[in-house]
């Protein structure tokens, strides 16, 4: 029994210098990563060029003489304008990794027009063959949402509200109604007309990061351009004149390829000072 005794006063004795030794000893450091932090959002500005090319159409063109569509049998209308340029600068802020907005002016080279129409009245059928030349400048003021970026390619997609001014100019209006008295030849032609328009845009398209200032950009635009109008028209006999025809709901398809300058660059990752101790 004695010496059980002695045993655990030595045990305990033994526990109690260990507990005063380990509360000597200093409390060791965590251990330093090494990592790079996450990206930190940053906000900077930016230029931007772009070129591209349109592919538009128009719903239909109408004079506003009414009468000249009254009595109407049938009416087959096709219409359609040649592919035209697009140059186009801008201005932009990055708020972060995800959102951006700029304001862009547009110059929208002059395209051709071509439109037929196919007439049936009593009596008789006609066709209108029109030509003109078409062009706008654009001004929008547009927000995009970048969806991420892999592989330095980054997906986005955006949206835009601004006015266009569509011009349009040497239109002419070459016309024949065949009936029982036999065919008869018409020449209308219109003054240059242009108007505003309150005008919109959907954005699509991939950036390719070069470096920490510069994106390459190709990108899909549709855009609602608005109605456009002529002149006023005259006819070579006279028999009409004093009205003006209208594009109704003129829209396009756009491509375009551009580059970003970023004015202020992302701040970059600087990896800690590690001294020995």
């Amino acid at each position: 029994m004695r010496s059980v005794k002695i045993f655990v006063v030595a045990g305990a004795a033994s526990l109690l210098s260990s507990m005063a030794f380990a509360a000597d000893m200093a409390i060791a450091p965590p251990p330093m990563s090494y990592g790079p932090p996450p990206a930190a959002d940053f906000g900077g500005w930016y230029l931007r060029g772009d070129i591209g090319f349109s592919n538009q159409r128009v719903d239909n063109i109408r004079n506003t003489n009414a009468a000249l569509y009254t009595g109407l049998t049938s009416f087959q209308e096709k219409t359609g304008f040649d592919t035209g340029g697009i140059y186009q600068i801008g201005a932009g802020y990055q708020f972060n990794h995800w959102f951006r907005v700029d304001v862009t002016g547009e110059y929208r080279g002059s395209t051709n027009f071509h439109g037929l129409d196919l007439i049936g009245f009593p009596g008789g059928f006609g066709a209108d063959t029109y030509n003109a030349s078409k062009s706008e400048w654009l001004f929008l003021a547009n927000a995009y949402a970048d969806l991420g970026t892999w592989w330095c390619i980054t997906p986005y997609v955006g949206a835009g509200i601004g006015t266009a001014r569509v011009a349009i100019s040497n239109f002419t209006d070459t016309g024949i109604n065949n009936s029982g008295a036999g065919a008869t030849p018409s020449l209308v032609t219109a003054a240059n007309g242009s108007q505003w328009n309150f005008a919109w845009a959907l954005h699509a398209g991939l950036a390719y990061k070069v470096n920490p200032n510069m994106a390459v950009e190709l990108g899909y635009s549709y855009v609602n351009l608005g109605n456009g109008t002529t002149g006023v028209d005259s006819a070579f006999d006279n028999s009409v004149g004093g009205h003006v025809f209208q594009f109704h709901n003129i829209t396009s398809h756009d491509v375009k390829l551009g580059v970003r300058w970023n004015l202020d660059s992302p701040p970059a990752y600087v990896p800690p000072l590690v001294t020995k101790g």
